[in-house]
């Protein structure tokens, strides 16, 4: 089972890919859940250090690649 905790560790050891992908299954199972989508956009700051990420992650990654959607996905987040 994919917890917060488990991609806290995950994310702790170095593990951020790992982390990114257990932060984005809970982000869409759970939207209301901040700290989730708190961790994932901490993560997603450091995005360029990701090597490998699944297909479909790294379709809605890309997409995210420009200024305006970052903001764009950051108001959501505030609106979470």
């Amino acid at each position: 089972m994919n917890t917060l905790t488990l991609a806290s560790l995950y994310e702790s050891q170095g593990h951020k890919r790992e982390a990114f992908e257990i932060y984005w299954e809970i982000c869409e199972k759970e939207p209301e859940n901040k700290a989730a989508f708190r961790a994932l956009e901490r993560l997603i700051r450091e995005r360029k250090t990701f090597i490998n990420l699944n297909p479909s992650i790294t379709k809605k990654f890309i997409k995210m690649s420009k200024k305006e959607h970052l903001r764009a996905f950051e108001k959501w987040l505030m609106a979470c």
